[in-house]
């Protein structure tokens, strides 16, 4: 619509003017009316074909319009100031130039200014609506810099408080687990009995795990950046067997293709797959300790055909004759795999079988 309706008004002005025989006044008006419709692809362009228009046809709108478009559209001072004058020139100009007389000085004089004012007119509303949408850019442009400028606030905002958490983290959970080792090592040295001892040391050996890995999540937390640097090696599926070893469960453990007993799909697969999969043997085995004591459980690590990583962890019903522990949870453990997985591009499926257990399922993408 804006580019029709200038194209419209010019054509109408060329008929008023001219009249609806064709001939050389007519032709070269509406010749200048049509090349309006590209006046924004060539606006120079464009001008000089108007310019015939108005010097033999007499009429205005189309190289007004094109005028407008020059000054609205580039930011040559120089060729806005020939593009005026020419137009100043066409317009004050008669054709055939053979009737331009000076016999009557006040209306040339008049004529003179009457063509000024219709070639500045374009111009100082073509300037004037250039300005603005440069000052509409510009201000584009500011309130994204705000945006940034808030992000980056929120983001150092976020930074020191999980500075100050990662500190109180820090001092809670590392003393009440220091409290544990030690109390687990008095055991170890007092008691007589080699299952409480054993039981005691694999208590301490936990703790020593549980504090350095509290220690690198601290160091994570106050890095302040997902980009950071690891500060210790993280687990993969080369650890499984420890992490098994450790748990006090009666664990069956199956690795290998299709869960054959077979040879462990390890260091294949990305270093983010193997800690997914890892950490999601480790909260299960923790579900398990949770809610079903002396369940039976099974953990199967293999290949799909399309060489992708499974993981499954089966258990059974719990021992009826144990009490569950009645430890704290946030009840956020399972959907933190299974988001965790979707970021990977795998899959996460958790639900109770029909012995009365439970099965959590994994599948990540392959190498």
């Amino acid at each position: 619509m804006a580019i029709v309706v200038p194209v419209l008004l010019a054509l109408a002005d060329a008929v008023l003017v001219n009249g609806v025989d064709l001939g050389l006044e007519l032709g070269v008006s509406l010749a200048a009316a049509a090349v309006l419709l590209w006046r924004r692809r060539f606006p120079v362009a464009v001008f000089a074909a108007t310019l015939p228009g108005i010097y033999i046809g007499y009429i205005w709108f189309a190289p007004m319009i094109a005028l407008y478009t020059v000054a609205a559209r580039r930011t040559d001072r120089r060729l806005l100031a020939a593009a005026g004058f020419l137009l100043v020139l066409a317009h004050f100009l008669p054709y055939p130039l053979s009737e331009l007389t000076w016999d009557e000085p006040r209306q040339t004089a008049l004529a003179l200014v009457d063509a000024c004012v219709s070639a500045a007119a374009p111009v100082a509303l073509g300037l004037l609506t250039r300005t603005r949408r440069e000052l509409a850019a510009r201000l584009a442009e500011l309130t994204r810099s705000r945006a940034r400028e808030d992000r980056l606030l929120a983001d150092q905002v976020v930074a020191t408080e999980r500075a100050r958490l990662a500190r109180e983290m820090h001092d809670v959970v590392a003393h009440q687990v220091s409290l544990i080792s030690l109390q687990a090592g008095a055991v170890q040295i007092s008691t007589a009995d080699p299952t409480a001892r054993d039981g005691a040391r694999t208590i301490r050996e936990l703790c020593v795990r549980t504090l350095d890995e509290l220690r690198h999540l601290v160091g994570i937390l106050r890095a302040a950046g997902g980009d950071a640097e690891e500060l210790a090696p993280q687990p993969r599926l080369a650890d499984l067997p420890r992490l098994i070893e450790v748990s006090a469960l009666d664990v069956a453990y199956e690795h290998g293709e299709g869960g054959d007993g077979g040879t462990a799909p390890a260091a294949r697969y990305p270093e983010a797959v193997e800690r997914a999969a890892f950490r999601t043997v480790q909260e299960a085995l923790t579900n398990v300790r949770k809610h079903a004591p002396g369940a039976r459980v099974r953990v199967r690590v293999g290949e799909s055909d399309g060489a992708r990583l499974l993981v499954e962890i089966r258990n059974g019903p719990a021992d009826a004759a144990l009490a569950a522990p009645g430890l704290p949870g946030g009840g956020h453990g399972l959907v933190g795999l299974r988001e965790r997985a979707q970021s990977l591009g795998g899959t996460l499926e958790a639900h109770p079988t029909g012995e009365g257990g439970f099965v959590v399922r994994a599948e990540f993408p392959g190498p």
